[in-house]
């Protein structure tokens, strides 16, 4: 009992040393290492033939929109995560689950955080397949538990965390306001994810004003609206989180491969045909904005905040996208699974075991 006990503190808890100093991010250059200081977001993709880590088709949480089971190519299921200085280890599900014993685990944000959700839930379902598990949606919230092992994981969807609300003259986005804070306590894994709704135009954008204090105005830079979203999640967080009880995490900027200018392939207009990673470490195509914006945020905050930094590893799968075989349209924003967002979970379940 006191062995369990021990992992299951390990999975949420950090010491009083990490709480009161905020040592998890701080900088840039201070990212998530492991101890032997190697940056764990910073690598390759490696053709591995024992992946993937499960089949999609006995996963029964898998959406159609990203089980791929249409593509003719399948190599795409092969590829893990090698950080450039060291290995990862591998995910054990058992292990992750007995770390996790009586915790919620929620991913807040839009449909990236709902594609890692499942990832998650595919990848414990696999380890222990004779498990009985639930699953029930309300409103906002998805759930599956494992009732053996005390274990719920939800994902809660939100696009922005703060307030998008619909008035007399329209729908407000209130960049200062968070209303659904108090669904996200009691949680003992936080991990967050926001970006790419703050980038939509024209029909795809879901807002008609942009409200900050009491002025309204019809639209503004977005990284200056998306830099006062994220800081007024910041605040919530430093007026809600216990480190002692709860980590929060941050899910990073998730790559798109619609022009393949950015990845020095001019004559390509998307990830259609894409069968195989890019080589190497190095991504030809720029930062995404965001980065910065983010970055600088979470420099700020004076709770704990560890940020799953996914830009360079997302960027460099031009091939992992569902493409023309989503069950909803053509899409290169999202990820099969299997795929990657399994290796955004191997990094999730690295951090949580890290002494």
């Amino acid at each position: 009992m006191r062995h369990e006990a021990e992992l299951a503190r390990s999975c949420t808890k950090l010491s009083l040393h990490e709480a009161v100093h905020n040592i998890l991010y701080r900088h840039e250059e201070d990212i998530i290492k492991q101890e032997n200081g190697c940056n764990l977001f910073q690598g390759s993709w490696v053709f591995d033939n024992t992946y993937p880590l499960y089949d999609a088709s006995n996963c029964p949480f898998v959406s159609s929109d990203w089980n791929c089971h249409a593509r003719p190519d399948k190599d795409y299921l092969k590829y893990k995560w090698k950080p450039d200085g060291c290995d990862l280890p591998s995910f054990n599900g058992a292990d992750f689950l007995q770390r996790c014993r009586g915790k919620k685990i929620m991913f807040v944000g839009d449909s990236l955080s709902n594609n890692q959700w499942q990832s998650l839930t595919c990848m414990l379902h696999t380890a222990v397949p004779n498990s009985k598990y639930t699953s029930s949606k309300r409103g906002q919230l998805s759930t599956f538990s494992l009732p053996e092992y005390g274990i719920s994981i939800m994902p809660f969807t939100t696009h922005f965390f703060v307030d998008l609300v619909t008035e007399n003259v329209g729908r407000v986005l209130k960049l200062d306001s968070i209303s659904a804070g108090n669904q996200w306590l009691g949680v003992d894994i936080l991990i967050f994810n926001s970006y790419h709704w703050w980038l939509h135009e024209g029909k795809l954008q879901p807002w008609d004003y942009i409200q900050v204090g009491d002025t309204l105005s019809k639209d503004m830079d977005r990284m200056a609206a998306y830099k006062i979203g994220l800081t007024t999640w910041a605040k919530w967080v430093d007026s809600n989180i216990n480190p002692l009880k709860t980590r929060v995490f941050f899910q990073g900027i998730s790559a798109t491969h619609y022009h393949g200018i950015d990845w020095n392939q001019p004559k390509v207009n998307n990830c259609r045909g894409q069968t195989k990673p890019i080589d190497g470490s190095n991504y030809p195509g720029n930062h995404y904005p965001g980065e910065a914006v983010l970055k600088s945020v979470l420099g700020s905050v004076k709770k704990p905040v560890s940020l799953l930094d996914i830009a360079l590893l997302t960027q460099l799968r031009k091939d992992g996208h569902p493409s023309q075989y989503s069950g909803t349209g053509f899409v290169c924003s999202h990820w099969c699974l299997a795929g990657v967002p399994d290796s955004w979970n191997q990094l999730l379940y690295t951090i949580l075991t890290q002494k």
